[in-house]
């Protein structure tokens, strides 16, 4: 028979193995090749015609492919002159990138609109394989200002934008409403990560679940969610590009992680889905992406809640931060095919458009005007990240402008829940690799 220990350790094992075998399969694109045929400057696009078709290579976020078709065909019905392909470019936003960058690298069979995840966006700046979108959103009359400000300011850099918000999520608090009522508690998120450890006894007395608590499978989610704790302690991965990685407020957050885990023994840590996990029963909260929404809804046996991030010690708000992937336009490939999926851009990102996107599949909607009666009315949990929305934090630039840093929280992360690794000095070695790759990578690109 299984002791709580070896049942813990099992599934601490099988994380790690899950992270090691995701990392080595998510290389991703390189920082140091060749320059782009066409430098990332303005583009001057006076005179120029969309070109009859082009290229859309996407990786289906959050299984959106019927959504994306949907989209195109209203788009030939208003625009019958330019032809939209859409091509699947991998299965993931590693395997969009790695293609992207062999075709940047071969120089040959570029898309002229291609999804961007939050952490893959700005090596392609620095690159200079994607466009400023400045002038093109002058052009043909983006309405940024009703745009969500902190979904397009992820894709800000040295004053100019490098894609537009497409399929965004954030992190939500789920939660089993049945067992928390069971456990006579308020049927809602805690406020503090503190009151939830208050709770998680609690819950556990009443439950037959081995965790009170899941945290998210570590490899492409460590990264993210973890900045969740790290602020509420007032920490964080880097301040602008100095990283705070070892900081006190972070171990002392990691520490409170950790603990949850082995000394306090009521969180465990998924090997591959959270969100899978908490609708199968096996946890009574998780943190999941609003992406996997839909799915826990469709899939849980029992009442689901949703809340806001917890806040820790220090700050409560704002501790969410954004994700998931915008849409770029490539450097490299015809003027007329750069407006084409311009004009594509602008179609897709209409109120009405990201209001479709967001039913199919979960993610956010981009814009403010978006009319969301008609979802709300048949999953109104998606207005509990709506209203989150507003209260979001831009992700560390450590998280998403260093080039395989998100691998390297993932490793750390799992060292320090799946092998109870020191925190102190796990944050210390992370901090020296993270300073590695600025100083490699990024500092002598920046600027140029």
């Amino acid at each position: 028979m299984n002791s709580p220990l070896r049942r813990r350790q099992f599934l601490g094992l099988s994380a790690a193995a899950a992270v090691t075998a995701a990392l080595a399969a998510c290389g991703g694109p390189s920082t140091s090749g060749g320059s782009a045929p066409q430098a990332a400057a303005d583009v001057d696009f006076t005179g120029v015609k969309p070109a009859a078709s082009f290229d859309f290579w996407s990786n289906h976020p959050g299984q959106s492919e019927d959504a994306e078709k949907k989209l195109i065909a209203a788009f030939q019905a208003k625009h019958p002159d330019i032809k939209v392909n859409l091509v699947t470019g991998g299965k993931d936003y590693e395997e969009i990138a790695q293609k992207f960058q062999a075709a940047q690298a071969a120089k040959s069979d570029l898309p002229a609109l291609v999804v961007l995840s939050d952490v893959w966006w700005f090596r392609y700046y620095m690159n200079k394989s994607i466009i400023p979108l400045d002038g093109l959103l002058k052009q043909l009359d983006f309405q940024l200002d009703d745009f969500q400000k902190t979904l397009v300011d992820d894709y800000g850099y040295d004053s100019k934008q490098w894609a537009m918000p497409y399929a965004r999520s954030t992190p939500l608090f789920y939660y089993n409403k049945d067992r928390f009522a069971a456990a006579g508690l308020p049927d809602r998120a805690p406020k503090t990560w503190a009151e939830f450890a208050e709770w998680a006894p609690k819950l556990k007395a009443v439950s037959k679940a081995q965790y009170s608590f899941m945290y998210p499978a570590l490899a492409g989610y460590a990264g993210w969610t973890l900045q969740n704790n790290l602020w509420g302690e007032g920490g964080g991965w880097s301040k602008e590009w100095d990283f705070t990685t070892d900081s006190d407020a972070n171990v002392k957050a990691l520490q409170f992680v950790q603990d949850s885990v082995y000394k306090d023994n009521w969180a465990g840590v998924s090997s591959k889905d959270s969100a899978v996990d908490f609708a199968a029963g096996i946890a009574s909260a998780t943190l999941a992406s609003t992406g996997s929404l839909l799915t826990v809804l469709k899939n849980a046996k029992f009442n689901v809640g949703v809340g806001f991030m917890p806040g820790g010690s220090v700050s409560t708000s704002p501790v969410c931060p954004t994700g998931g992937a915008g849409l770029g336009i490539p450097a490299g490939v015809p003027k007329e095919q750069q407006l084409a999926a311009a004009t594509f851009l602008k179609f897709v990102t209409e109120p009405e458009n990201t209001a479709l996107f967001s039913a199919a599949t979960g993610y956010m909607p981009t814009r403010k005007s978006a009319d969301m009666s008609a979802v709300l009315a048949k999953t109104p949990q998606i207005k509990i990240a709506m209203d989150q929305l507003t209260v979001t934090h831009k992700q560390d630039n450590a998280r998403v402008f260093l080039p395989g840093a998100d691998q390297e929280m993932a490793k750390t992360a799992a060292a320090i829940l799946t092998q109870k690794a020191d925190v102190k000095s796990s944050l210390t070695d992370l901090k020296g690799k993270l300073e590695g790759i600025y100083t490699k990578d990024v500092k002598p690109k920046l600027g140029k």
